[in-house]
């Protein structure tokens, strides 16, 4: 009895109810009901109050600390998504739409392979979901999509004036003799290397113009201007050096004209720098072509899918638009146009400024660099055939010039270059992050 009057008298603390077996019995709702007592379930799931018990795992069993944290969503540094979009900030707040932070995503090195990390199947529908709480979790508007590049006529003459210069230099050139004719070709080849780097710094074939859509401003750039201009010189006089020095010359200097013992051939040469205009108009019906099927299509393939083909058009458009030129260009100077050797040349260096252009310069700088070479171990053969011993070296470079010519030794080796920028090409600006718009600066 003293143990009751223990339990009843007031002030002192009472333990849990227990059963017959001594075991502690769960505190039933009645008895919790009283005053002073903790609140009850009923009165926990009564309306106006917060929270209820009766949830997902059923009627009158607690909310289990694991239920709770699985209905929670994954916020803050927890959060993979959320991480991925403050890294990303400024490509989240400036897209218009889940393709262009897809195309950003791509271009910063997230591929499908790490999409999967964040629990989604590929890289677009990453880049839905960021897309889809960004006004969520972002306070600034979404901007209007990005318009289409504008044609200025900054560009469009400074895409004029490498032809203009070329076709004046080659007529001073014919005009003048002895001294006067070396002083021309100098200032000439001067005049036209200083339009030429003009018109790249501007318009479609510039990596600075802040309309062009490149995706990495600050990518390291390869160095392609020597090998350039050793191309381009070899197709100026280098069919004449390598006659002559199968022949056993040369015995004297080029004369500047088509005629003599060492020709020069300036036909393709004024076809090419006159080609520097469709090169930039066939380069901004790119960019502007896929812009709109950037802002058009709902996946990475499908948009590889159209630009694919608008690509070969485009390259097939330079080469016929070239085709013109060397025709026009031959006619004038009344000299062989030399259309296989000036069209793979022409396709190279268009191919190589395309990637250029728009981020891409590892490929282009390599294979440009391995052309020249071949280029220049053609005649090194040859003239190196003339120490005792090694005349096999000159074999497999007469062989070819005996059968096909002297200009085959150029067809064949920039042919073969311009097939592997080609592929090269159909990888590279197919890729929605090959035409996205760039990043900002910071």
């Amino acid at each position: 009895m003293s143990g009751l009057g223990e339990l009843d008298r007031p002030g002192t603390p009472t333990g849990p109810a227990r059963d017959r077996t001594g075991s502690r019995r769960p505190e039933s709702a009645v008895d919790s009901a009283g005053p002073g007592k903790p609140e009850s379930a009923v009165d926990r799931a009564r309306p106006g109050k917060p929270e209820a018990v009766f949830d997902s795992t059923g009627p009158g069993k607690p909310e289990s600390a694991t239920g709770r944290a699985a209905s929670t969503p994954r916020r803050g540094a927890v959060d993979p998504v959320k991480a991925l979009m403050h890294r990303h900030r400024e490509l989240c707040e400036r897209a218009v739409d889940p393709l262009e932070i897809a195309a950003g995503l791509e271009a910063h090195g997230i591929t499908d392979r790490t999409a999967a990390r964040f629990r989604h199947r590929d890289v677009f529908s990453l880049a839905e979901e960021m897309y889809a709480r960004v006004s969520r979790d972002g306070d600034t508007p979404l901007p209007a999509p990005p318009a289409a590049p504008r044609v200025r006529a900054d560009w469009v003459l400074l895409t004029l004036l490498p032809g203009a210069l070329c076709a004046a230099a080659i007529a001073a050139v014919h005009l003048t003799h002895g001294r006067s004719r070396l002083f021309a070709t100098a200032a000439g080849a001067l005049a036209v290397a200083l339009a030429l780097h003009a018109a790249l710094r501007r318009g479609p074939l510039s990596r600075t113009d802040t309309d062009r859509p490149g995706p990495r401003p600050g990518a390291a750039s390869g160095r392609t201007t020597p090998w350039t201009v050793w191309l381009v010189a070899y197709s100026l006089l280098g069919n004449g050096l390598l006659d002559n020095a199968l022949a056993g010359g040369p015995d004297t200097l080029p004369t500047g004209t088509a005629d003599g013992s060492w020709p020069l051939t300036a036909a393709p040469v004024l076809a090419l720098a006159l080609a520097c205009a469709p090169a930039a108009w066939t380069a901004h019906l790119l960019t502007a072509r896929a812009r709109r099927k950037l802002a058009a299509s709902r996946g990475l393939e499908d948009f590889a899918a159209a630009v694919r083909p608008l690509l070969l058009g485009v390259f097939a458009l330079f080469l016929g638009a070239l085709a013109t030129l060397l025709t026009l260009s031959g006619t004038a100077l009344g000299e062989p146009a030399g259309y296989a050797q000036a069209l793979t040349l022409g396709a190279l260096l268009f191919l190589a400024r395309l990637l250029t252009a728009h981020g891409f310069t590892y490929a282009p700088a390599v294979v440009l660099t391995a052309a020249a070479t071949v280029e220049a171990a053609a005649l090194a053969t040859v003239f190196a055939s003339r120490l005792p011993g090694v005349g096999f070296l000159a074999t497999p470079v007469e062989t070819l010039v005996t059968t096909w010519g002297a200009d085959s030794v150029p067809t064949l080796t920039c042919g073969a270059a311009a097939l592997a920028l080609l592929v090269h090409t159909t990888r590279k600006l197919t890729r929605a992050s090959a035409h996205a718009p760039p990043e900002p600066t910071r």
